[in-house]
């Protein structure tokens, strides 16, 4: 078999069955291998747009998620969702076409050392340069992607390597044996704690890894607290927890890394003495957190998340900590603002509107974007599966993550909802999402302004020196929408809103809701006594 038949062949025998892509001169002859391998093509309308889908249905189904792309223009436009993926530790192969092995040092068509370029933002970048090898490049990215701490893993495709013959599938695709979690001594100190906390990143959230916090909460009776949000700390969707969590006297994390998502476990965010824990599958997090905590590091380990969680959930002892674990609870789910949405509608009555359709059906997967808009409705909702933007801070890949957890899981109700600054990144996906069938329901917060940005600027600068973050304010979402095969609505009054969804849901078509909402900051829950 050539070059391309052996990298599909080698993804179907690792169970990959869809792969989103952008089309592109240099990965053509992948287009045509995965006609016999059997491969489904979800073709996107940007490269970054074909990352973010891999990426959202890798945290879906959470197995690997695969996004392939041409080369040089291709390959650029997909890197910022790249950097999105590493953030969430996301499992994601991405491979974009390269030119010609034979062009090397020529300026041949698209030549550019992508792997270089890739490097700082997966956890690894290869080329393949022999046929032969393009099965077992290919199995390896994969076990590298899911092994430790999950992240993408970049494979260029040399275009003359691709129509060689001489290929082989691979077909080894389990990881390497990691350290093993010596759990008795952590187990021991969380047992001796009155008030502790354990820290977990965005590979172990209630979203991705329920079962396994639960668990992990009974066995040991403490709090167990997922941190994910480019906000940290701030985190609407934390409540009032800033305020606990200095009440803390001893702090656990399993694979979260020590950074300002957590106040970089210092003063203010800690008390000045609370000892600290940390278990991590990178050396280089365990290492930080000795830079950080200093003393205050009474024990690190080198160990996955998930093999942590497991470990101190089969070691531990529960301890009855029934008033601090109602402390912890009170406080994240504290919520107290009286700010007024005036003529225009309150992003919380969206956030309300689409908890009664999480209340009501029993499969519901929130994906919902950063700025001001996604706060509200990460704050204002709940639901058995989340997808945010994540601690990259980035916006725009969330009408991509909704398209890809449609596809995913079909019978779900698929709820997205973003900025009209957001929606603006990939538009264009609602004709996808037309196209594949992924009737979606997207939210458009409708502003008509950069308003993140836009409080920034009246916070530090004053009103009058606010600039560069209006949007048109006759701008309709709902009409882009419905022109790209979708169905629209639009809402100025809350007391609509359930009977927009209920229309948008019922239509059969991905859907579009543009609401005219009122400008404001995200909300902060703090103080909390």
């Amino acid at each position: 078999m050539n070059g391309a038949r052996a990298l599909t062949e080698t993804l179907r025998n690792a169970g990959v069955e869809t792969v989103f892509s952008l089309s592109g001169n240099q990965i053509m002859p992948v287009y045509d291998a995965a006609i016999d391998s059997g491969l489904r093509l979800v073709h996107t309308r940007h490269e970054a747009a074909a990352v973010y889908m891999a990426d959202g249905w890798a945290q879906v189904t959470g197995e690997i998620g695969v996004a392939l792309v041409t080369a040089a223009p291709g390959f650029a436009n997909a890197i910022s969702a790249l950097y999105t993926a590493r953030m969430q530790e996301v499992p994601l192969l991405f491979l974009s076409g390269d030119s010609p092995l034979g062009g090397d040092g020529t300026g041949t068509f698209q030549e550019l050392d992508q792997v270089a370029i890739a490097g700082p933002v997966v956890k690894h970048a290869v080329r393949v340069t022999d046929t032969a090898d393009m099965g077992e490049t290919i199995a390896e990215a994969i076990r590298i992607a899911k092994a430790g701490r999950p992240g993408p893993v970049h494979v260029a495709l040399p275009f003359d390597v691709l129509k060689a013959e001489g290929g082989e599938a691979g077909t080894s695709f389990m990881p390497e044996a990691q350290p093993l979690l010596e759990a008795g001594a952590i187990a021991q100190r969380i047992g001796e704690a009155k008030r502790p906390l354990i820290f977990t990143g965005p590979a172990m959230t209630d979203s991705r890894a329920a079962a396994a916090l639960d668990a992990l909460r009974a066995a040991t009776g403490a709090p167990v607290v997922p941190i994910e949000s480019p906000r940290g700390l701030r985190d609407p969707a934390l409540g009032g927890f800033p305020a606990v969590m200095r009440e803390a006297d001893l702090i656990v994390t399993l694979g979260k890394v020590l950074d300002f998502s957590t106040g970089f476990a210092r003063p203010p965010a800690l008390a000045d003495d609370v000892p600290v824990i940390a278990v991590d599958p990178e050396a280089a997090a365990l290492d930080r957190a000795a830079h950080l905590c200093g003393d205050r590091l009474v024990q690190r380990a080198q160990a996955d998340a998930a093999e942590a969680v497991r470990a101190l959930t089969e070691t531990s002892q529960p301890v009855p900590r029934e008033a601090w674990c109602a402390r912890v609870d009170s406080a994240l789910t504290h919520r107290a603002e009286t700010s007024d949405g005036g003529d225009r509608v309150h992003v919380r009555d969206i956030g309300a509107a689409v908890q009664r359709i999480v209340d009501t059906e029993d499969d519901v997967i929130l994906c919902l974007d950063g700025g001001e808009c996604g706060q509200w409705m990460q704050s204002t909702t709940r639901g058995t599966t989340r997808l945010i933007n994540g601690l990259s801070g980035a916006i725009g890949g969330i009408l991509c993550y909704a398209i890809a957890a449609k596809l995913a899981r079909p019978q779900a109700a698929v709820i997205a909802a973003m900025g009209d600054g957001t929606v603006g990144f990939h538009l264009a996906e609602f004709e996808t999402a037309a196209r594949e069938d992924a009737n979606i329901t997207a939210i458009v917060c409708n502003d008509a302004l950069w308003n993140a940005e836009h409080q920034i600027q009246i916070r530090d600068y004053g009103e009058a020196r606010a600039q560069g973050c209006a949007i048109l304010p006759d701008a309709r979402y709902d009409h882009a929408a419905a022109a790209l095969g979708c169905h629209g609505e639009h809402v100025t009054d809350a007391a609509d809103l359930d009977a927009a969804l209920s229309r948008a849901r019922g239509s059969g078509k991905p859907a579009c809701i543009d609401v005219a909402t009122a400008s404001l900051p995200a909300p902060v829950y703090h103080p909390f006594e």
